[in-house]
């Protein structure tokens, strides 16, 4: 039984178990980037089918990173990338003591190599530090060790995924985000916290094609507790940084001033966007813009007029829609006119706050780090043992890219003095043949 336990906890220790996390993981994180989040059951369901939102909505794939099963993966994955680092631990200070130890040999050492000169020859060949003197019993050695850090690259890259994991699953656990839109000369709320955005400007440039090529926003963000306010500009591909939020360029639109008149004295005026509404005077109607068009209407004259669509509600039921001509009036509701002008283009900021975003980055710098080391520095031990007729002979151990090293080391044993063994080895790796 105990055996069995053990079994067990090795399992959900192991590197394996943490690699099938890792894909299903990575496999919730593509579903939460492809499926729309935090939407209603009835838009899956218009989007979807009916049993598709229901299977959506049952599985909370429509909030994959605040369901209960992904954060309760991720529990399991950082415990077992942990408890994976704790365990193999001892075992890598062994292993980095031990590669320093110029009397501790391995059996996957390579052959030695006898030499008819200087031993230290071979350790500059080869770019190893300078060797040192040590009294093993086999008598007199030198033994010089290289990129021993390469020892920690696993254990770093697992240390940097553990970080990673934690500062991406806090990140969107307690991610803030809002949608701020206005018009130059508006400042509007962010949400439900004590800031403010003030659009102080919006450009859009365009292409030869008219299109749009890039767009900026110039704006001031002002804390409300304590009257603080600071000033950036974001653009697509570049965020403003304010008040720990990145303040992301994400769409713009078109946007029209309401006119409302009562008895021929203008009431009310407001900017409104598109897809937006606002309250007619103290009345139960609502007066929604729709869009605008830029060519709507032939005038006759060969010109073609905008047109701002529009739709009202009074009292919650729909009441009247339609289109209204550049230079007439909407609506007519007694003595109140409604109409549209001054069409412009309005800004669509994406404010967001990921208070752990500097973990998840540190976790993946740290992650580099580690795969520099395993890759690309491997550990690499040389040394050389003196014979009793005063002779040398040569051996080299390396935990990674064992042939190329035995190759490098045999060609240094080549230049150190004449040596037959190294030549064999160095024909073989070259390709050559004794013909």
């Amino acid at each position: 039984m105990l055996d069995r336990i053990k079994s067990i906890g090795k399992f959900f220790s192991s590197m394996k178990f943490g690699i099938i996390l890792l894909i299903i993981l990575a496999a919730a994180c593509m579903l939460g980037s492809f499926i729309p989040q935090g939407n209603t059951l009835a838009w899956y369901t218009q989007h979807y089918s009916e049993r598709s939102a229901a299977l959506l909505y049952g599985l909370r794939l429509d909030d994959v990173f605040h369901s209960v099963w992904f954060l309760v993966l991720t529990v399991i994955l950082c415990c077992n990338l942990l408890l994976c680092n704790l365990l193999h631990l001892p075992g890598l200070i062994k292993r980095w003591k031990d590669a320093a130890d110029p009397g501790k040999t391995s059996e996957k050492a390579l052959s030695g190599f006898r030499l008819n000169g200087s031993p230290e020859a071979v350790f500059e060949k080869l770019r190893m530090p300078k060797p040192r003197s040590a009294a093993t019993e086999a008598g007199e050695r030198l033994f010089s060790v290289k990129n021993r850090a390469g020892l920690l690259g696993a254990w770093i890259c697992h240390l940097g995924i553990l970080l990673l994991v934690i500062g991406f699953t806090m990140g969107q656990v307690t991610a803030e985000e809002y949608t701020v839109y206005g018009v130059p000369g508006q400042t509007k709320q962010v949400g439900e916290t004590e800031y403010t955005i003030t659009v102080n400007d919006f450009d859009i440039r365009l292409s030869d094609s008219g299109a749009a090529q890039q767009y900026t926003s110039a704006i001031t963000m002002r804390n409300g507790k304590t009257g603080e306010s600071r000033s950036s500009t974001a653009s697509v591909n570049h965020p403003a940084s304010l008040f720990g939020f990145r303040i992301y360029q994400n769409s713009f639109g078109r946007a029209a001033k309401a006119t409302i008149s009562m008895d021929g004295t203008v009431r009310q005026e407001e900017v409104i966007c598109a897809g937006d509404h606002i309250h007619v005077l103290n009345t139960p109607l609502m007066l929604y813009f729709m869009a605008y068009e830029e060519e709507y209407f032939d005038s006759g004259d060969g010109m073609m007029l905008p047109g701002y669509a529009y739709a009202t509600y009074y009292m919650g039921e729909a009441d009247k829609a339609g289109v209204q001509v550049e230079g007439d009036t909407a609506l007519t509701y007694g003595s109140v006119e409604i109409s549209f002008s001054e069409a412009q283009n309005y800004t669509l900021l994406q404010v967001k706050a990921d208070r752990y975003s500097w973990l998840a980055l540190l976790g993946g710098v740290i992650l580099l780090i580690g795969l520099a080391l395993a890759f690309y520095m491997p550990t690499k031990r040389v040394w050389a043992d003196k014979g009793p007729d005063g002779g040398w002979t040569v051996y080299g151990e390396s935990r990674k890219a064992g042939k190329l090293f035995s190759e490098q080391l045999a060609e240094a044993a080549e230049l150190a003095g004449r040596c037959e063994e190294a030549n064999e080895i160095i024909k073989r790796g070259s390709g050559e043949n004794d013909d």
